[in-house]
């Protein structure tokens, strides 16, 4: 009788995580509880206009989540399927905190099935929590001196704090 190898069960969390939110990391704990391992790895998109370049996204990131096992950063360019299936994952993951991003994401997960069939789209709901937050939001807020501090990890808050006092001078 042949013994069946385990296969680990790895899925890519995409993002711009400009900047990285408790809301991210909440999604990342969950999804550690379905997957084996999840590669949170930033999108390089030179057409979108980031605060934090991809470099200060990864150490934020790896910073915010240095205590959770079995998690990788990364970054990539080009389409997702592609980087998915070089990384040897089943899936992607994905956040959604209202109906509004539903018809995005829902677009986005049809394409990626249409391109590679092997690969699956789960999203998880995120936790009441971090419902309305959003990096987008988040950075407004901070630009006009609002306290963001419960919403993003320490690291995060003295980063972003810094970056708007920078661009202020």
């Amino acid at each position: 009788m042949k013994r069946k190898e385990l296969i680990q069960k790895v899925a890519v969390y995409p993002g711009s995580f400009d900047p990285v939110t408790y809301g991210h990391i909440d999604i990342v704990q969950r999804g550690r509880k379905i997957f084996d391992k999840i590669i949170v790895s930033i999108l390089h998109n030179p057409a979108k206009k980031a605060l934090f370049t991809v470099e200060e996204r990864l150490e934020m990131l790896r910073e915010s989540m240095k205590d959770l096992d079995g998690i990788e950063f990364d970054t990539f360019d080009g389409l997702l399927v592609d980087y998915v299936q070089n990384k040897g994952a089943q899936a992607v993951l994905r956040g959604m905190r209202a109906v509004s991003d539903f018809e995005h994401e829902f677009q986005l997960a049809l394409m990626n099935r249409k391109l590679n069939r092997n690969i699956e789209t789960i999203f998880l709901m995120t936790g009441m929590r971090w419902f309305f937050t959003s990096s987008s939001i988040i950075k407004e807020a901070a630009l006009f001196g609002g306290d963001i501090s419960d919403m993003v990890p320490p690291n995060v808050y003295e980063r972003v704090k810094d970056k708007y006092n920078h661009l202020k001078r």
